[in-house]
């Protein structure tokens, strides 16, 4: 069976969002376009690592363009995508290993999420070359979801990334851990529970 690619060049929308409530929550890159939908599942700090790299890399494309790439300073307001996911969410896969690249031709970001595969392997050489060969392999590898945006769409995706990643529990004040809604076992307090 070949390799299975979800390829959205120009998506009508790529966000990022969740499902549940804060301390629960699942996350989900969702691509679409008409009525195609494509989610993919994920962990908090991989939504978080993507949206900062994404973030890096356009200020870099700014940086080297001396600013004549056609990336904004920060997400449009216009193009900001505050609503949920689109449902039903029907997970694809899950996200093992993700990319990103620009394309400076085109003045494209690339995003590639590939799906989590377990490989078997008996040393760390031969687990870096198996990764290396499922890399590699267009024809058979593991299903990936690869997205083509503009500078102003990768800018708007990294700050809702950022915004969604960043509304979850709020912190303990005495030792920056989240509070759970039935308490806290904070280790500063020695143990003690503290309400939320």
């Amino acid at each position: 069976m070949s390799r299975q690619v979800f390829l959205y060049d120009h998506p009508e929308r790529f966000v990022a969002g969740t499902v549940g409530l804060p301390g629960r929550r699942s996350f989900f890159l969702q691509a679409s376009a008409g009525s195609r939908v494509t989610s993919v599942a994920l962990e908090k700090t991989q939504v978080a690592a993507l949206a900062e790299r994404m973030d890096e890399l356009l200020d870099e494309v700014v940086r080297r363009s001396g600013g004549s790439a056609s990336v904004p300073a920060v997400a449009p307001s216009d193009i900001t995508d505050t609503a949920p996911l689109d449902t039903p969410i029907e997970e694809e896969f899950r996200v093992g290993t993700m990319a990103l690249a620009w394309d400076g031709d085109e003045q494209l970001m690339i995003v590639e999420a590939q799906a989590l595969v377990e490989l078997d392997a008996d040393t760390e050489e031969d687990l870096a070359e198996a990764e290396e060969r499922l890399l590699q392999d267009e024809e058979n590898g593991p299903p990936m979801l690869r997205v083509r945006l503009t500078g102003a769409q990768a800018r708007a995706f990294a700050k809702r990334a950022l915004d969604i990643v960043n509304a979850g529990r709020p912190p303990c004040p005495l030792c920056s851990l989240p509070l759970d809604p039935e308490g806290h076992v904070c280790p500063r307090q020695n143990g003690y529970r503290r309400g939320a």
